[in-house]
């Protein structure tokens, strides 16, 4: 894929970014990296709002660059999407990590592009490198070792004020000072040699210690107000998982408190943006594209869905959703899904019993999920797709028997209601198994082992076998445990990283001689007190309502979803956020 491939697509968007235009000298240059192939990065609409925001300074002319397609190319080759520029001749290199199997590919970037792998023996020639995204805001420490900086929280808020003192100073002090400096200065900004981890003699960690001048911890900044800064696509590319889709983000967190779900406590409190904010985006991605992808952790929960909807309908625009609800299918919703040729619909009751959910707190029904069922297929969209987690906090193989049956009660209202319509479609089951993530109540827990989790995959085929037109999909125990080692991990996973890069992805092999044993950090439970890598972040969640909240989900108690500023539960809401508008305005 070239800079031509899309750039025909996007003549109003390219006014506003201009990336090709700066040409002259004087500009701070960045090549901004999405260490996946084209169409994830270009799918991923936090990678285009840092492109967007990057280009609309004044100073600063950003280059996009992704993972090359295999075979993958010499170091030299390696260069930006729109000039061809190779990544070492930038000032900066900055990566944006939403996933954390993206881990190898960074690695792998930094070698064809030329440069070391470890800050620490980059010299003051080198572009500054650095990271930023949601998975390096919930747990930068696996990685630590190979990045200058990170820009953690909302990049609304830190990223002008980065980017203004790098422009600043660059070139004016040695790069230890100017990371210093960053560091007492930008919001959100982490440089991770200026804090040294300790350990006890069996593996935990025991403290980290941060350098004089620079803060204990580095706060999570976010955007108080999104109602008056629209993120939507900056770009429109083809051959991509939304393929010109025109992406608009509608609310940033979720309200329900899911307890296995990052997002849903990194990004608190919930907000919404502005029905008017929201309505001017639609208005201008129907003037360049007919499919318009609404974005959010909880789309359907937005207050003005129906009046957006609407506006969407009356420019002739095709809708799509990120993620719906099973309790909140509103005929408002089921006529915009059935106008936009819809075909297959998702409900994610994440546990098969009512005792699992209530574990997770997932806040929905066994009665919620049928219905809602009934309801898609009668509504004309007639395959369906149930998301389910195995290896839960609890679980038993009771739950994953629950599974089946929940299954075999959605068939049944299914296949009632596709008889209505004289047409039967597809159930796709898809498991996955739990990943504890950090900043949740389940940070505490453990992984099942791969053992388990294999079993109670078997149990469910085994049930669910000779279902007509049903299908199983499983994602693999061992890339979760893999996931598990990454997101949970200290910097002491920075070897393991090495080492799977240098046996070119092979996880079995990198097993075999790794320096720190994988279990450590997957299938050990954690004691109350125990510290964690990742709490050198101060994410605003109070840390005793999350264990309060794993000691609910031991229970089987039920927390209601957020009532931002009427209640103090989590502690976000008594904290100073910064506002969105001014921080974006560059």
């Amino acid at each position: 894929m070239t800079w031509k491939a899309d750039r025909s697509y996007n003549a109003l968007l390219e006014a506003e970014t201009g990336a090709v235009r700066k040409e002259g000298k004087g500009y701070l240059r960045v090549a901004l990296v999405y260490p996946n192939a084209y169409g994830m990065g270009m799918s991923n609409l936090g990678f285009q709002t840092v492109y967007g925001l990057l280009n609309r300074m004044a100073f600063v002319a950003c280059e996009r660059a992704f993972l090359p397609a295999p075979p993958l190319p010499d170091r030299a080759d390696l260069v930006t999407l729109e000039t061809g520029r190779r990544l070492a001749d930038a000032d900066v290199v900055a990566f944006s990590i939403s996933f954390e199997n993206d881990y190898l590919h960074l690695l792998t970037i930094l070698e064809k592009a030329g440069l070391n792998l470890l800050s620490d023996q980059r010299t003051d020639a080198d572009p500054l490198v650095m990271a930023g995204g949601v998975a390096c805001t919930i747990n930068p420490e696996p990685i630590a070792p190979f990045m200058d900086g990170f820009l953690l929280g909302e990049a609304e808020v830190g990223l002008a004020t980065l980017f203004d003192m790098l422009a600043e100073k660059r070139h004016a002090e040695d790069r230890s000072s100017l990371l210093a400096r960053l560091s007492r200065t930008v919001p959100g900004f982490y440089a991770p040699r200026f804090y040294a981890p300790s350990y006890f003699p069996d593996g935990r960690l025991r403290d980290v210690v941060a350098s004089e001048g620079v803060p204990e911890t580095v706060q999570r900044p976010y955007a108080a107000d999104l109602s008056d800064v629209a993120t939507c696509s900056e770009v429109l590319a083809p051959e991509t998982t939304f393929d010109n889709a025109f992406l608009i983000e509608v609310s940033r967190g979720c309200p329900h408190g899911c307890r296995f779900c990052s997002a849903g406590y990194v990004y608190r409190p919930p907000r919404f943006r502005s029905a008017d904010t929201v309505a001017s985006a639609i208005d201008k991605g129907a003037a360049l594209s007919g499919h318009i992808g609404l974005v959010g952790a909880a789309v359907s929960d937005f207050p003005e869905i129906g009046h957006v909807c609407a506006r969407a309908a009356g420019k002739g625009a095709r809708l799509s959703f990120s993620s719906l609800r099973a309790d909140a299918l509103t005929g408002d919703l089921l006529a915009v899904l059935r106008a936009s040729g819809v075909k297959t619909a998702a409900i994610a009751p994440d546990g098969g019993s009512e005792r699992m959910r209530r574990v997770i707190n997932k806040g929905l029904t066994e009665t919620q999920i049928l219905d809602a069922a009934e309801t898609l297929v009668s509504g004309s969209i007639p395959n369906l797709k149930l998301y389910f987690m195995i290896g839960l906090p609890t679980e038993t193989d009771a739950d994953a028997e629950a599974i089946v049956e929940l299954c075999k009660s959605v068939k049944e209202r299914f296949l009632a209601a596709s008889r209505d319509r004289g047409r039967i479609g597809v159930i796709t089951v898809s498991l996955n198994s739990f990943v504890p993530k950090p900043f949740t109540p389940f940070q505490w827990a453990a992984m099942a082992d791969a053992t388990t989790l294999k079993r109670r995959i078997q149990l469910i085929r085994k049930g669910l076998k000779g279902v007509a037109n049903l299908r199983i999909s499983a994602a693999s125990p061992r890339t979760a445990h893999v996931q598990g080692l990454l997101s949970r991990g200290d910097r002491r996973i920075s070897q393991v990283l090495m080492l799977a890069h240098e046996n070119g992805g092979n996880w079995a092999k990198t097993f075999k001689t790794t320096p720190v044993p994988p279990a450590f950090y997957t299938t050990r439970p954690r004691g109350a007190s125990e510290r964690f890598p990742w709490e050198v972040i101060d994410q605003g969640v109070n840390r005793s309502y999350l264990w309060r909240e794993y000691q609910r989900a031991l229970s089987g108690k039920i927390t209601p979803p957020c009532a931002v500023g009427a209640c103090r539960r989590c502690g976000v809401c008594t904290e100073e956020a910064e506002p969105a508008s001014a921080a974006a305005a560059t």
